[in-house]
């Protein structure tokens, strides 16, 4: 028995077909589709994904258990519906889960990117071992899954961990889901890049980095210009982990993680330019007992996390409830 593993993203989609350990076996990776319907799309994913089972089928005579699909959130895992994805407008109320079972006739299981990131770096990447650990990722906004006591949080409607609208301003910055304050619009990276923007002044070696056109700027320019020690690049990213550091201590709080797995941006910068001083203005703002028992660590599967994530939805997401409404 084999299992097929989804990842549908704002600029690219992935089909894997993956064994009883998550591993992934083969695997199409394609842009992704924007005609402004999601069933078109949809099917155009289903396609692939029906020539990947059946060659395989044909090559072992191994066939599909269970398809697991990681979607952009907000997505309601047990009706199987992804309700407004800002990246992909025209997947409001996509009822995708319907849809592939009735396409493979076997059980779909679906969950939002970040908890689909974070069982994938639990199960195989920076999170192995670890019962209970937080992801974070800041790459168009801030995505976060969190495991306690080995599974995955989902709360009472499948709506926990969403780390990136913990407030850390008050009133704050408006963010894009509509509040104002939350950690996504500090550190988020469509947040970040309008601010930069801005910001950045003439001369500048970020500006030099985006090819002195402001509206090129991106937050790697930023990264690429904090790490060579430009001033005005250091302090900025001194800013943007100031930030990060208010959002991550109340998860530390709140439910005492062992380990908090840092994605895209944070992985980007590196140990010293990043980790290491993230470490203290956490660790400055917690007691002596959890700072000494908390490790942040950079996500560990790269560029392969969304073959393992869909993967890891199909292994260990949350089962879709037929008689939801």
């Amino acid at each position: 028995m084999v299992f097929l593993g989804i990842d549908i993203g704002g600029t690219k989609r992935v089909v894997v077909v993956g064994d009883h350990t998550g591993q992934p076996l083969v695997h199409i990776r394609r842009p992704m589709e924007d005609s402004g319907d999601w069933r078109a799309d949809l099917d155009c994913l289903i396609e692939d994904a029906r020539s990947l089972l059946a060659d395989w089928e044909a090559r072992t005579g191994e066939v599909l258990a269970r398809v697991g699909a990681s979607v952009p959130g907000p997505a309601d895992a047990a009706r199987g519906i992804v309700l407004n994805p800002p990246n992909l407008p025209s997947w409001h109320n996509a009822a995708i889960g319907a849809a592939l079972q009735e396409a493979f006739g076997v059980e779909v299981r679906i969950d939002n990117d970040a908890n689909a990131a974070a069982l994938a770096e639990h199960a195989h990447g920076a999170g192995q071992g670890v019962e209970n650990l937080l992801y974070l990722t800041m790459s168009t906004g801030v995505g976060a899954g969190v495991i306690a006591d080995g599974k995955l949080l989902t709360g009472a409607f499948g709506g926990a961990g969403e780390a990136g609208h913990i407030p850390v301003e008050f009133p704050g910055a408006a963010c894009r889901c509509g509040l104002h304050g939350c950690l996504e619009a500090y550190v988020g990276g469509h947040a970040w890049r309008s601010r930069l923007r801005e910001i950045v002044p003439e001369g500048s070696d970020v500006l030099s980095r985006a090819g002195g056109d402001r509206g090129a700027i991106l937050p790697e320019h930023l990264v690429a210009s904090a790490r060579s020690g430009d001033a005005f690049a250091c302090r900025e990213f001194d800013r943007w982990l100031d930030y990060l550091a208010r959002g991550i201590v109340p998860w530390v709080m709140a439910f005492e993680p062992e380990c908090i797995i840092l994605g895209t941006i944070a992985t980007a910068a590196g140990r010293s330019l990043c980790f290491d001083p993230l470490e203290v203005r956490v660790a400055a703002a917690l007691w002596p007992h959890q700072a000494e028992r908390l490790s942040i660590v950079p996500a560990a599967l790269g560029q392969a996390l969304p073959q393992w994530a869909g993967l890891a939805v199909a292994l260990s997401g949350t089962p879709m409830d037929d008689s939801a409404s």
